[in-house]
């Protein structure tokens, strides 16, 4: 690996990780995009490396299948949908090629893994210094604000959002760690896999996992410690194999998660942050009532026309309201003018049955994360449920991975 092309694939790769939820991206959308876009095209242009056949065709049936996809959801959307987000989205499709193809073909998907695991490294330690430097900087903050988002930073070095964000864990007031991202479940996205990668695929540093889940802690994110707890569980059970000790330990320091994420799941059910909760749960029950109206092509892709079908529809299930009696939890939302929290169920409702199976299965079918494929499965689903990150380039790159893993043998064996 050579200093240069090092620093080029981790430029490919932050950017790929900025792009999905980072506030560069959120405050400069489409310059940021075309940025991007042409700094991958140009390493594509003048790279040595000859295009193997396969793996070239394979990338070109893959932009075929997703704007084959995006044109019929484009025609036979409920609403008509704007051209703009149209192409907005088949530039995302296009970057995501690119970089797949970069790794895949150029380089290995070895060396995808380690970048991801360097540039992954960076993010944790801007978010360790995030979180400390809080105490120190919280009344020398100045206010960002776009029309899409608007947050508090220290000279663009640390952000923070004090008015959503501020809580309070052990009488330590506190705000949520959103590092780089425009929310902190974003950034205990990218921990996870942080920790995720360190567990089960690298150096397994023990004393760097615990700094890790220090870390996603600070971010309070249900999600991020529903993911940590899995994942801890996993390592601990094989570490204990080695050393009972070690066993013994990690699972008295699991204690303190444990107690926090209680607290956590009762203040989103109960407490103080209960608009959250109720947010993600009429999340993921109204837009499936949609999709059930909507189940060949969904409502569209387009955003705005998705939210405007959401705040006129309004749904009522026997079996739901059942359900909701049983576990003792009651929707309390009737509609809504804001877009899906969950990615999934945004799917169903926007492209239907038929092309958002067709996606998720191209997903599990993805070539990067080969080892403990059911935990990263688990990891993926569980983000995407409660973040809308599915249809952004780091984790529509997957959806790409899969899809040229398919057709590349495809057409391997097709040649036979």
């Amino acid at each position: 690996m050579t200093n240069k092309s090092f620093v080029i694939d981790s430029a490919i790769v932050t950017l790929l990780i900025l792009s999905t939820g980072g506030l560069i991206f959120v405050f400069n959308r489409n310059l940021m995009h075309a940025i991007y876009f042409g700094f991958i095209a140009i390493v594509l242009i003048t790279s040595k490396v000859s295009p193997r056949k396969n793996i070239f065709n394979a990338s070109i049936y893959s932009i075929l299948t997703i704007l084959t996809i995006y044109v019929v959801n484009f025609v036979f959307a409920v609403n008509d949908q704007a051209i703009e987000k149209f192409l907005f989205n088949f530039l995302i499709t296009t970057i995501c090629i690119l970089v797949a193809y970069h790794f895949i073909n150029n380089r290995s998907v070895e060396r995808f893994l380690r970048t991801l695991y360097f540039c992954l490294q960076l993010i944790f330690f801007h978010s360790l210094f995030n979180f400390l430097a809080f105490f120190l900087v919280k009344n020398n903050l100045q206010t960002l604000t776009s029309a899409f988002h608007e947050c508090q930073t220290f000279f663009n070095i640390f952000f923070y959002d004090i008015e959503k964000s501020s809580i309070s864990i052990f009488n330590i007031d506190f705000c949520r760690n959103q590092g780089l991202f425009w929310e902190p479940g974003i950034l205990q996205a990218y921990l996870n896999l942080l920790f995720f990668l360190e567990a089960f695929y690298f150096k397994k540093r023990k004393v760097f996992l615990m700094l890790i889940a220090f870390v996603v802690i600070t971010t309070y994110s249900t999600a991020g410690l529903t993911i940590l707890l899995i994942q801890s569980i996993v390592y601990i059970y094989e570490e204990v194999k080695k050393s009972k000790i070690f066993g013994f330990i990690a699972v008295l320091l699991l204690v303190p998660v444990i107690f926090i994420y209680s607290n956590n799941i009762e203040n989103k059910i109960k407490g103080d942050y209960e608009s959250s909760f109720q947010k993600r749960l009429f999340d993921l029950t109204q837009p499936f009532f949609i999709a059930l109206q909507n189940p060949i092509t969904g409502v569209g892709l387009d955003v705005i026309q998705f939210q405007e079908v959401r705040k006129e529809f309004y749904f009522n299930s026997k079996r739901l309201n059942f359900l909701q009696d049983q576990i003792g939890i009651q929707s309390k939302s009737k509609t809504t003018e804001k877009g899906s929290s969950n990615s999934v169920m945004f799917l169903l409702a926007t492209l239907g049955f038929p092309f958002t199976i067709l996606l998720l299965y191209f997903v599990f079918k993805q070539s990067f994360f080969e080892q403990k494929k059911i935990l990263f499965f688990i990891f993926f689903f569980l983000t995407i449920m409660s973040q809308p990150l599915l249809l952004r380039p780091f984790f529509f790159i997957f959806i790409i991975s899969g899809m040229i893993n398919i057709y590349s043998k495809f057409r391997i064996n097709t040649a036979l």
